[in-house]
């Protein structure tokens, strides 16, 4: 069924449901391996409030060097309630903003996308929805998440300050991966900004449009980030690929995956110098940690993104996307996206079942073709 490939990936559960939700991934991709012969070889690190307890560090040198010698990263999450009192810097998130840092990642894009078996849960009405199928393209390397920053007290009156930053160097690299991924979809981009009020967003918005040259197939548009977030609801089918900050997609991405119902259906994949990162956008959701309630469909389609843009491997990323759209077809559903009628099961159950019907997909393909 093609070439077959040897690739080491590492694991990081992390914190909360991430373990449980890696699981899932895991167990996705070890099928698809055993399958269709190729050889992926897991090992397990530590990172986040898990690596904290064991190591003092969020992000301990062994697990940012074994990820370096990666063909790519799957990420569970990070953080909870137990770590809040540690100062900026030394909770679980430092890790994985120094992972992003130290793998060289300077793109994160999020598909969102809706099932159609799931289309009744959206907030939206079906006019309104429609076949939403969007990608935001985040720059993940720069901005105020990571420019200069500080705090004083002067007077009695204390006073803190994060700098968003951008160079023109920062802008285009990510504009280039988002005009990239445009030309292999529908060829239009909205870049996101405040060029109203501020000053790199001006700078961004003239990069991002000079870019516009290069790639003329390309039909570009401008968009404020308050009247984005309006427009994501207002009419979300307008959208193709959306470019924006580093904060502005961190908040975009996450009010775009409330459109297709739940935060736990939304995959994301980041890219740079080093392995990619594969990893579903929700939080830990302590909470849910040992109650087996946690959805694993965004884990599990990070899976796909790691097969079809890891590694070349769209057969195998559609095997698993259609079996997983028969599961949802037959009713059954994790607790957080459960509707009148539904069949709610596990998360661990729902995998399970993800992977019965894996193997009836692929009995049916080997009979019929892919497709039917």
């Amino acid at each position: 069924m093609g070439t077959q490939m040897k690739k080491n990936i590492v694991l990081l559960p992390g914190d909360g449901i991430g373990p449980d939700v890696t699981k899932a991934g895991a167990a996705v991709l070890r099928e698809c391996a055993h399958e269709f012969g190729h050889q992926f070889n897991f090992y397990e690190r530590l990172i986040g409030g898990a690596a904290i307890d064991a190591t003092g560090t969020p992000l301990p040198n062994e697990t940012l060097s074994a990820c370096r010698e990666a063909d790519a990263v799957f990420l569970g999450a990070v953080g909870g309630p137990k770590w809040d009192a540690l100062p900026v810097g030394k909770r679980p998130e430092s890790g994985l903003l120094g992972l992003r840092k130290g793998l060289g990642l300077y793109v994160n894009v999020r598909p969102v996308k809706v099932l159609e078996p799931l289309s009744g849960i959206s907030p939206l009405r079906p006019e309104r929805l429609g076949d939403l199928d969007l990608e935001i393209v985040r720059e993940l390397a720069g901005g105020i998440y990571f420019g200069e920053r500080g705090s004083t007290t002067e007077n009695g009156v204390e006073r803190a300050w994060d700098t968003e930053s951008y160079s023109t160097a920062e802008i285009e690299c990510i504009a280039t991966f988002a005009y990239g991924r445009a030309e292999n979809r529908m060829r239009r981009i909205c870049s996101v900004d405040k060029a109203n009020v501020l000053t790199s967003s001006q700078l961004w918005r003239r990069t991002v449009t000079g870019m516009n040259a290069v790639y003329p197939s390309v039909r570009l548009e401008h968009m404020y980030v308050d009247n984005a977030a309006m427009q994501l609801t207002l009419r979300p089918t307008q959208f193709d690929v959306l470019l924006t900050t580093n904060m502005f997609g961190d908040i975009l991405s996450d009010a775009a995956a409330a459109l297709v119902g739940s935060i736990g259906l939304v995959p994301s994949a980041s890219f740079g110098t080093s392995a990619p990162l594969f990893e579903p956008i929700h939080g830990s959701a302590p909470n849910l940690a040992g109650t087996d309630s946690a959805n694993p469909i965004g884990a599990i389609l990070s899976a796909t993104m790691m097969l079809r843009d890891g590694f070349g491997l769209s057969l195998e990323a559609e095997w698993v996307e259609q079996s997983l759209n028969r599961v949802l077809s037959g009713g059954y559903r994790t607790p957080d996206i459960s509707e009148q009628g539904a069949r709610t099961v596990g998360g661990s159950a729902f995998t399970e079942m993800l992977r019965e019907e894996m193997q009836r997909t692929l009995e049916h393909a080997e009979r019929y073709g892919w497709g039917v």
